[in-house]
């Protein structure tokens, strides 16, 4: 039986799905560029240029993502460092060891530019917390009614609805643009872990649990605390989450979801279409959706590779992934290089890091050490198969699903936990845009098709 969603939906007939396909063959089968005319009219693909690096396309003093050290006038590989504002991500994971609201001085971090005193991050701590709640109308009418079975669907549904919540919507305002941004941090988490919920009882059928957010505790420690159904976890899974947090907020204007925030917010939209756009563009596998992927692709490893140990078998396996005969036969190797990083993703080197300790408390290091193994032995395998001079290294997807999956976060989390991290981020390079109050962002597209005389109606073919 339908429910009145799917009744809303029109599902194509069999003779109306003949006419779809027709129009398809007759108009769009054959609609590729020439990849020729790429080269000879020196369009950047992707904004990219011949060696893959982005073309610059904006300043920022937000952060900053360092592959190369110049030595003697010559650009050579290093291992990757990640600054947040003038600060070291390795130096902040350091100093936030040991402690809790990791995420949360992070977060102000990026959006204010310093690091908070004492008094200033309990400030922020307590606006973060009176933010984060949502009402009883709001999760019953927005969260409950029509659940997707896609959490980052829902997120964005979500966040577009705040917009009639909020007596001032429109105002692009630095000052108002501040105020919204803190709330939609706060809430965030909420609405990911609640949409989750809504989607696991009328989709899987499965028991309805809504656990309120505890005022003192982190935003990590509340995710942790929400989706469990006894509310309890270790420290140790606290901080990993929260450090997970950390190393997702920020990578620089030009990654897709945060570029896509520059171009929409120069338009003057309001910031709850802005968020919604970039929620769109971090969904996409090539994007945040890369973790769900590099996750999918292991187990797959898993169910193959019958000794985790025998690196030969490893080794086989990841050939016939390369050589796209096995797997999603895409050829990629999810998890495994990355586009500006040479020699190390400095995120998945902290992430590293707090797996291999998660992984001691879950009794899980058999599973690490296998991880490690497709790590070193992928590296191999993709620089022999497709000829690469540059360094491989692992990101941060490689890692990201282990650990999300040893803290039982659910797989249809782990792009939203990305995109509640994120948004810190996110926001601060919207208030940059408005700040510097920028021209609209529009770059251009060569038309290469001819040009034609009209043909009436009745002299088509």
């Amino acid at each position: 039986m339908l429910t009145d969603v799917e009744k809303e939906i029109v599902y194509p007939e069999k003779e109306e799905k003949i006419i779809i396909d027709e129009l398809y063959e007759a108009n769009l089968k054959d609609g590729r560029i020439d990849p020729d005319l790429y080269v000879e009219y020196d369009v950047k693909r992707g904004l990219r240029d011949m060696n893959g690096k982005g073309v610059l396309t904006g300043l920022t003093e937000i952060s900053d993502v360092v592959s190369y050290d110049v030595v003697d006038g010559k650009k050579l590989p290093c291992d990757g460092r990640l600054y947040y504002h003038n600060y070291n991500v390795f130096d902040l994971v350091k100093g936030f060891e040991g402690r809790r609201y990791a995420f949360e001085e992070a977060t102000y971090l990026l959006l204010f530019g310093s690091l908070p005193n004492v008094t200033q991050l309990e400030q922020f701590k307590k606006l973060i917390s009176e933010y984060q709640l949502l009402s009883n109308s709001f999760t019953r009418d927005v969260l409950m009614k029509a659940p997707s079975s896609n959490i980052m669907n829902a997120l964005q549904k979500s966040i577009l609805t705040l917009y009639s919540y909020d007596e001032n919507p429109e105002d692009i305002s630095a000052q108002n643009v501040l105020r919204q941004s803190i709330q939609i941090i706060a809430k965030m988490p909420l609405i990911s872990v609640y949409a989750y919920c809504a989607y696991r009882h009328f989709k899987l059928h499965e028991s309805l649990m809504i656990r309120n957010p505890i005022h003192d505790y982190s935003t990590a420690e509340n995710i942790l605390h929400m989706l469990r159904d006894d509310g309890r976890f270790t420290e140790l899974e606290a901080s990993v989450l929260d450090i997970a947090l950390v190393i997702h907020a920020e990578h620089g204007g030009g990654n897709n979801s945060t570029f896509t925030t520059h171009v929409v917010t120069s338009s003057g939209t309001d910031t709850y279409s802005a968020v919604a756009a970039a929620i769109a563009s971090l969904k996409g596998f090539r994007h945040g959706g890369a973790n769900m992927k590099a996750k999918r692709m292991l187990d797959d490893i898993k169910l193959h590779v019958t000794n985790w140990k025998d690196e030969g078998m490893i080794r086989d396996y990841l050939v016939k992934i390369v050589n796209k005969q096995a797997f999603d036969n895409t050829g990629l190797v999810y998890g495994i290089g990355h586009a500006v990083y040479t020699k190390s993703d400095p995120r998945a080197v902290i992430l590293k890091k707090y797996a291999r300790e998660l992984a001691i408390e879950k009794n899980r290091t058999e599973e690490y050490e296998f991880y490690e193994r497709i790590e070193r032995i992928a590296k191999e395998v993709i620089a022999e198969h497709r000829h690469l001079f540059k360094p491989i290294c692992a990101n941060v997807d490689f890692y990201s699903g282990f650990v999300y999956d040893m803290l039982c976060i659910p797989e249809e989390l782990f792009t939203p936990i990305f995109a509640i991290s994120r948004m810190s981020g996110w926001a601060s390079h919207r208030l940059e845009e408005i700040i510097n109050n920028g021209k609209i962002i529009r770059p251009a597209y060569k038309y290469v098709a001819e040009h034609l005389d009209y043909i009436p109606l009745e002299e088509r073919k």
